[in-house]
């Protein structure tokens, strides 16, 4: 196993990322068609296609999901996956032609690189094309390129982030992993030890020190305080963490969104204050129906390897955009 999201037969993943707008795309192709579900907990999420995934909702099967930087112009993105697919013929049989379907959910970049460049149609379909099922690049690799963390005092003390990965064998040939871009408002964890891994580094601000000089502030310590919770009223919605967990189990629709419901939880050990009203947070669910599972284990996993990835994103993120990365 590579312990990665591609472990899961399938799955496979592409990723195409500009490195000077510092920006990206992610694409999770499951060209086979899986069983999809999505749970959106954040506050600010910027999402394509969720409806569909209602249990009440005609489609069992999606075919690609597009993880995205851009903000909202980065939706566009799942576009060119569309195209991809159209091409190789890979879709949702409407009888009239094959409509591909493909979920997509968004991060806020704009602050880093470059504002004026965003991921466009045509690098969805150059990532939907590369996608293959070996090694997963993380840290600074598509939807991860321009993600940042620890943002309670904006970017002046904020830490590089990226995108990471993980997967996990929960027990008679079943397989769970994950693929997460990290863009979070608050800090992350080491799901293990509970230690802050990235995040808000000290400030003085306004004559008040915020943390131990050359350590972290700590986000929620930070808020606890009447300053804390007036540079808080001043904050942005610029923060998301999007990613999908997958699994070669057998679940219903209404079942692969019990596991991204649960896969939240993994969220919450990782990042520190998580669900905010500033964030937009996002997990999608597939299954591929290899395996017979018990949905309840699968969620519990589902959420051990979401925290892994998350930390895995800022463990691999090098410095850029003046933020530095936990390499540093």
């Amino acid at each position: 196993m590579k312990n990665a999201i591609t472990d899961i037969p399938g799955i496979k993943v592409g990723q195409v990322q500009d490195l000077d707008a510092l920006t990206g795309v992610s694409v999770v192709l499951c060209p086979k068609g899986a069983v999809a579900g999505v749970d959106v907990r954040g506050g600010a999420p910027g999402t394509r296609e969720t409806d569909l995934l209602n249990p009440l909702n005609l489609v069992e099967k999606v075919h690609a999901i597009t993880l995205a930087g851009g903000s909202a112009f980065g939706l566009d993105a799942a576009s060119g996956v569309m195209r991809y697919l159209a091409e190789q013929k890979i879709g949702f049989n409407t009888g009239a032609g094959i409509v591909p379907i493909v979920p997509a959910a968004i991060l806020f970049d704009l602050n880093l690189g470059r504002g004026d460049i965003h991921p466009t149609p045509e690098m969805g379909y150059r990532a939907a094309a590369a996608a293959q099922s070996g090694e997963v690049a993380e840290g600074l690799a598509g939807a991860g390129a321009g993600a940042s963390v620890g943002k309670i005092f904006g970017l002046q003390s904020a830490m590089k982030s990226g995108i990471g990965t993980a997967s996990l064998e929960i027990g008679a040939g079943v397989l769970v992993g994950a693929l997460v871009a990290v863009n979070a408002f608050g800090d992350v964890l080491d799901p293990q030890t509970g230690q802050i891994l990235a995040g808000a580094r000290a400030l003085d601000v306004a004559g008040l020190h915020f943390g131990v000089p050359g350590y972290f502030a700590d986000t929620l310590q930070v808020i606890r305080t009447l300053p804390g919770r007036a540079v808080l009223a001043l904050a942005t919605g610029s923060n998301t963490v999007i990613g999908v967990v997958a699994t070669n189990a057998r679940l219903t629709k209404a079942e692969a969104n019990k596991v991204a419901q649960m896969a939240h939880d993994g969220l919450a050990r990782a990042i520190r204050p998580a669900h905010t009203m500033l964030d937009g947070d996002t997990i999608f669910a597939l299954a591929t129906g290899a395996k017979k599972a018990d949905v309840s284990t699968v969620g519990a996993f589902a959420a051990e390897v979401f925290a892994q990835a998350c930390a895995r994103a800022v463990r691999s993120a090098s410095g850029a955009g003046g933020l530095p990365g936990l390499k540093e």
